[in-house]
């Protein structure tokens, strides 16, 4: 059998009631769930589902904690001054009152659940509806059968809990999805994402890294993956243009698109779509730098393939090629 991905720890299903451009209300479970198999199924498939997602969101919990209370509401489910049922309660009372505010939300069952993920303490809730499949019966007769909609996951959340605790930059992720449904729920969830471009652009050429390193790729694919990324981005970055991480995937990587599409949406890497590319932190795909304490050298990725500098694995030395007259000069006289 399968090791869980998401191992439940609680979990409670309540029930948002509410047609686009009506009120919300809410139908609140007296108890806690028991974590069955057929539970644990589910935990992991919407584990997996939002794992998937690209484009999600990233931030950090609101300070003003009157208008926000998220925080207020796991910080003291944390210290034992309430239990998981009366934390998820408190949660969905939230989730109303934003949900009304918000024309176009809609209802549907709500999951709530504390999880270890990939040995994280994470705090977990997704929105669900249902859809009407097919069933044959024991008679063979074929009825509509009532079932949850898993292939179109639109609404959820992620709170990591130790991120939190440690003083995380940034611990809690959402879907994105439409932009009426993400914000609602992201005031929900007392997000901040407030998104530095700098920081961000810095965190996608550490994936890019990331990406290459893992794939093991020969040193002429990664200087053309990350020239193709380069230029994307430094085109968005030089228009203003947000960045898309689907035209990026396919600009740079033609091969296997959806392979580094994975590697970048990765929660670990935490990468908020939608920003504009800082063309400062671009450097690094083009050029390698690096000081010693009496030494400063900078070049083109595209020098090593020219022969201008050579790399000796061996003796862990650069060789310095066509170096110009004026230099040369210089050396001979310095020695």
């Amino acid at each position: 059998m399968t090791a869980p991905q998401a191992l439940i720890r609680h979990l409670v299903v309540h029930k948002l009631l509410k047609e686009p451009h009506g009120p919300a209300s809410i139908a609140l479970r007296h108890a806690e769930m028991t974590p069955t198999a057929a539970a644990q199924r589910l935990i992991d498939h919407i584990a997996q589902r939002y794992a998937e997602r690209r484009g999600k969101g990233y931030g950090r919990f609101e300070e003003d904690e009157d208008n926000y209370p998220m925080p207020r509401f796991v910080r003291q489910y944390l210290a034992g001054e309430q239990d998981f049922l009366a934390l998820s309660q408190a949660m969905m009372r939230h989730l109303e009152a934003r949900a009304t505010e918000e024309p176009l939300a809609s209802g549907g069952y709500v999951l709530i659940a504390r999880v270890d993920d990939a040995g994280a303490d994470c705090l977990l809730v997704a929105l669900v509806t249902e859809v009407v499949g097919m069933a044959i019966t024991g008679d063979f007769e074929i009825v509509d059968s009532p079932q949850l909609d898993l292939s179109n996951l639109r609404v959820a959340g992620r709170i990591d809990l130790s991120a939190w605790q440690a003083g995380a930059e940034r611990y809690i992720g959402f879907l994105k999805g439409r932009a009426d449904v993400a914000h609602y729920f992201k005031l929900f969830l007392s997000c901040n994402d407030v998104v530095l471009p700098l920081k961000e652009t810095q965190k996608l050429v550490q994936g890019l890294n990331q990406f290459a390193e893992r794939q093991q790729l020969p040193p002429a694919s990664r200087d053309a993956l990350f020239e193709r990324a380069h230029g994307y981005l430094d085109e968005a970055g030089d228009e203003g243009e947000p960045l898309a991480l689907d035209v990026l995937v396919r600009r740079a990587w033609p091969e296997a698109p959806e392979r580094l599409q994975t590697a970048l949406a990765e929660d670990e890497l935490a990468l908020s779509g939608g920003f504009v590319p800082d063309r400062r932190a671009l450097k690094p795909l083009k050029r390698f730098k690096a000081a010693g304490e009496h030494w400063k050298i900078e070049f083109d990725r595209s020098s090593l393939r020219a022969g201008q500098v050579i790399y000796d694995r061996e003796r862990g030395a650069l060789v310095l090629t066509e170096i110009p007259e004026e230099l040369r000069q210089a050396l001979l006289g310095g020695g």
